[in-house]
């Protein structure tokens, strides 16, 4: 995982002064040196709480950023003051300690991302309080690893809500179910020594009036699913395995069939496969520390919901083989949401941020917004960081800080196309580390063509077609009103090595890829890539170094590799 960041507090410069007197005691040559030190130590304190008298006015009065650099540099005196000075008086004489921490701190000072102010009012506000336990099985679940015990959990579940809520526990054991439906104050809690495991027939997983991939269709339920509620949770150290397999295979049966009648465009949509956990409608919802396996879709899907936190999951969905569209976490038109201390591998995108499709997505119209991404890794998979291609209703106010990417297809990723609409807005990538992608930067508003746009061939007449057929090749009217917008992101302090390329970027002739900002960062990368409609784009302290002439794309082995490195 991904340190979390040291906390600042304005003692600790005091708490280190009075460690040096007592150093001072067993080493009496180091008395005077101490003696200055602390004076220093002092002088320094009282800068930082200067700092924070006017940090807390500033929240008032929106000063200049120049100011705020002031702010932020006291705090990290603050914070870091401490660990220096204990450490540069056994290496360095005393007059160069003096001259290095100001040097230090002025640096790490100017190299802070302040975050915007409505960071701190997302994820989840309240959390199920009853302390009434109830066991799943002492309602008839059984944990024989064969039973079906869809029925006798959702009881468990059903009687904890009607009673005010509580926890609906299970004993140690491995237990087969379908769909579940969490209601409102309830937690469902999978212990370390429970294994979860997904039903593999599909009418364990009834139909539902939801949202796939942009469009509002029938679609069978998650697994887990919060439909409609306030204040629950899924919870604990345990495992769900939704041993998706049987919806791999289902999709690539079909593919092969679509594929030859022209129909690639709709087959994700035809081929009903099933999500792990699903939020709709829903507010006040934590999901935390389990650990998800072969998704048989999407692992965790955040649709038309606010308040959510997304804490210290772990997915591991390519132990089965690379099924397709395993996402990772999807926040779909979903707001004030909290995601961190994640760890995905996948094989799909890892953290993406959708807000609906074409024609459909436009009428809906509800954005993604207010969502931060911290301290999370992302493994194998499509972009560590993914926004769309389902950008109809808009993405903005968007923080990602403090991730880790291995070996991952692409850093930071836009997708979209020329039927989607919608802006992608005021975004932030910083403080990251990115090792071994193939992309560091993906850019496309007119992506996957094959799949992006949908025209129903000959001989399919469009009155007889599903609904949700229908709704893929409506006209977007008039067609400007399906151009995509990307504008205003920021990427500050983020290191990227041995990647393949470092930019792909291609924007439209009528829509510019714009208001890109780069400080503080670097790529390494095989080749440069290519960058086609941009503009207004800023580097500051930018560094890009690559190391050989372009080589020819290799073929990739497999469907399903090919499927997820699909540009």
């Amino acid at each position: 995982m991904v340190p979390k960041p040291a906390s600042v507090k304005c003692n600790d410069v005091l708490i280190s002064g009075i460690r040096l007197a007592q150093l001072a005691k067993a080493k009496p040559w180091l008395k005077k040196k101490t003696e200055t030190a602390i004076r220093s130590c002092n002088l320094l304190y009282w800068f930082g709480r200067v700092a924070v008298v006017l940090k807390v006015k500033n929240e008032s009065k929106n000063k200049s950023n120049d100011f705020r650099m002031l702010q932020d540099a006291g705090l990290i005196l603050m914070n870091y003051f401490p660990l220096l000075i204990n450490i540069k008086l056994n290496y360095l004489p005393l007059k160069k300690i003096c001259f290095v921490i100001p040097l230090f701190v002025c640096a790490k000072a100017i190299s802070q991302v302040t975050a915007p102010a409505w960071v701190k009012n997302v994820g989840a506000k309240t959390f199920p309080s009853s302390k009434h336990i109830f066991f799943a099985n002492d309602h008839g679940a059984v944990n024989d690893t064969t039973t079906v015990n869809t029925k006798a959990i959702q009881k468990a579940i059903d009687e904890c809500a009607a009673k005010g809520g509580g926890t609906v526990v299970f004993r140690p054991g491995t237990y087969v179910t379908g769909s579940l439906f969490i209601k409102s104050n309830v937690q469902l809690r999978i212990d370390k020594d429970v294994l979860i495991l997904g039903s593999q027939n599909f009418d364990d997983y009834p139909d539902m009036q939801t949202r796939i991939a942009g469009i509002e269709t029938i679609w069978p339920a998650a697994l887990i699913n919060f439909h409609n509620v306030k204040n629950a949770a899924l919870t604990g150290k345990g495992i769900i395995n939704a041993r998706g397999k049987f919806c791999w295979d289902k999709y690539w049966e079909m593919r092969k069939e679509y594929d030859k009648k022209d129909l690639r465009w709709v087959v994700d949509y035809d081929a009903k496969r099933v999500r792990t956990v699903l939020t709709q409608n829903a507010e006040n919802i934590t999901i935390r520390d389990l650990t998800f396996k072969n998704a048989g879709f999407w692992t965790i899907q955040l649709l038309y919901s606010t308040k959510l936190t997304v804490n210290g999951v772990v997915i591991k969905n390519n132990e089965d083989g690379s099924g397709p569209s395993t996402d990772g976490i999807d926040v779909d038109s979903s707001t004030w949401t909290l995601v961190e201390n994640c760890d995905i591998d996948c094989n799909d995108d890892n953290f993406c941020l959708k807000a609906g499709r074409d024609w459909d997505g436009l009428r809906v119209n509800r954005p993604t917004e207010y969502v931060v991404i911290r301290k999370s890794i992302a493994r194998r998979g499509a972009g560590l960081v993914t926004l769309g291609s389902e950008t109809s209703g808009g993405i903005r106010h968007i923080y990602c800080t403090d991730l880790l990417a291995k070996h991952t297809d692409n850093g930071l990723r836009i997708k979209s196309a020329t039927t989607r609409g919608g802006t992608v807005e005021d975004i932030y990538f910083v403080n990251s580390v990115l090792d071994s992608v193939r992309n560091a930067y993906q850019f496309n508003l007119n992506w996957y063509p094959a799949y992006s746009y949908s025209e129903l061939p000959k001989g399919y007449n469009i009155d007889s077609v599903p609904r949700h057929w229908r709704a893929l090749v409506q006209k977007v009217t008039p067609a400007e009103r399906g151009i995509p917008h990307t504008k205003n992101f920021y990427i500050k302090n983020v290191k990227i090595t041995n990647a393949q390329k470092a930019f792909e970027v291609n924007g439209l002739e009528n829509s510019q890829i714009e208001r890109f900002h780069f400080t503080n960062s670097s790529v390494t990368a095989a080749v440069l890539g290519e960058m086609v409609f941009a503009k207004n784009w800023t580097f500051n302290n930018f560094n890009v170094s690559i190391s050989k002439k372009p080589e020819e794309k290799k073929k990739v082995a497999g469907i399903e590799e090919q499927e997820r490195l699909k540009q």
